[in-house]
């Protein structure tokens, strides 16, 4: 069925745009439409891609492992064909930012190019069952003993157990893991720590460690969410990153000189979630007018051919404003992403000035970007009627992925109210602080 649909040729006939430089414009310009034109021609020359049975009628475990051969052939690209997430998202997403932003030189000399090669596989372990968005919380510890220059990898307690980290079911054989630091009897707050989980050679957990796949969920299905535990494991010092804080060999401990330094990976990770809930609307909204495009229902006068059901006022409003967000998303998320790599130039040279905008920021667009794509989403789904109740429509599992993200790094609620907070707190020194530039307006409204 290689022919087009009559009616959907017809709508494209009357599109009063220069389509090919709206498409570059969304892609970023020429070159990157052309680099996105040539991958996704290699990944559709890979036939075998393509066949055997459709995901939605595997098992949980045979979905995991007809992701991870797709994987394998198309992360060359840095690209993947899975529909339901990847086991290997977080070791790019995280994992490897992470090792950038929070180890010192020679700690990133010996293990991004293990990363980069993919000669180990990273995850990033910090929400346990226990607890979530308040990271303070975590009770995983990482105790310093001088004696033997080692830190003491513990989980005191069930609600301990690093829970959701993706690729960490089977995938993962190293993890940065989110722990509380104590030394010389004190405590020092959350630091991060690089740990081996699996053999490189065999893959079976290393002694101490207890691991493995925390089930079937209602979207992201492939992403191998797990669970983690530690019995008294012991690490290298020079396991814990320290380009911010250190941990001196007689158990000293050099304190960072802004602890939120610790936080970048996942204002990094909500930068990229805007992107990604925009990239699940688009889908949703391609499908969405597309059907209605081709879908016929209902007559205005005996003896003539049914109507579009896209020449429908009530279709029209569930579908134009989904598209509509979805290219306010984009232009959003360009802005965030230049804003944040604007600030982490000023942070790397030693500036943190921005630091608690940038922040405010990043969790202010996470929350809404997610928000208005799951209710986006959800209404192109009912537009596509009984159609979109139906797997094969990529309509409900579209949904899952972008509901999940209002829950994962940081649930959108606590969000907003850090947002808010910082908002607040900038209001009330508006008189007595430089303002940064996204809230200069204030100085407007408090005149």
């Amino acid at each position: 069925m290689t022919e087009i649909n009559k009616d959907l040729q017809n709508e494209r006939k009357k599109c009063t745009f220069n389509i090919e430089e709206l498409t570059e414009f969304v892609y970023g310009g020429p070159e990157k439409t052309q680099e996105r034109r040539e991958r996704e021609n290699f990944l559709l020359s890979k036939k075998e891609l393509f066949e055997g049975v459709p995901e939605e009628y595997l098992s949980h475990k045979d979905k995991y492992e007809q992701c991870i051969r797709k994987d394998v052939v198309t992360q060359i690209l840095g690209s993947t064909l899975v529909r339901d997430g990847s086991p290997l998202g977080l070791h790019y997403i995280m994992f490897m930012p992470t090792i950038i932003t929070q180890a010192n030189d020679e700690q990133q000399a010996k293990w991004l190019p293990r990363s980069w090669n993919c000669n180990i596989i990273g995850s990033y372990a910090q929400t346990e069952l226990g607890h979530g968005t308040f990271v303070r919380g975590l009770e995983t510890t990482a105790t310093y003993d001088p004696s033997t220059k080692e830190f003491d990898l513990h989980s005191p307690s069930l609600t301990s157990y690093k829970w959701w980290p993706g690729g960490l079911g089977h995938t993962a054989n190293y993890c940065i893991l989110i722990a509380q630091l104590y030394t010389k009897g004190k405590c020092h707050g959350i630091h991060p720590f690089i740990v081996q989980l699996r053999d490189e050679e065999t893959h079976v957990p290393l002694p101490g460690i207890k691991i493995g796949d925390i089930g079937a969920k209602l979207g992201l299905n492939e992403v191998n969410n797990g669970f983690l535990g530690f019995d008294h494991v012991r690490i290298p010092r020079d396991q814990m990153l320290m380009k911010h804080a250190q941990v001196l060999e007689d158990g000293t401990y050099i304190k960072s000189l802004n602890s939120k330094l610790n936080y970048g990976p996942m204002v990094f990770t909500r930068v990229v979630i805007v992107f990604d809930v925009a990239n699940y609307l688009c889908k949703a909204a391609t499908i969405a007018t597309r059907y209605s495009a081709v879908r016929r229902q209902s007559l205005k006068k005996p003896g003539e051919q049914e109507c579009q059901i896209l020449d429908y006022l009530t279709q029209q409003h569930k579908i134009f404003p989904a598209i509509a967000t979805c290219h306010a998303l984009r232009i959003a998320g360009k802005k965030l992403w230049d804003t944040f790599n604007t600030i982490n130039e000023q942070l790397i040279g030693g500036n943190l000035e921005r630091l608690p905008e940038l922040h405010a920021l990043a969790c202010c667009l996470k929350a809404v970007s997610t928000s208005d794509a799951a209710q986006c989403v959800e209404r192109c789904r009912l537009a596509c009627g009984g159609h979109g109740y139906m797997l094969s429509s990529n309509l409900p599992l579209t949904y899952g992925l972008v509901t999940a993200a209002c829950t994962y790094e940081g649930e959108n609620t606590v969000m907003l109210l850090q947002t808010a907070r910082f908002l607040a707190k900038t209001w009330q020194q508006v008189d007595s602080i430089k303002l940064t530039p996204t809230v200069e307006y204030f100085k407007i409204f408090r005149k």
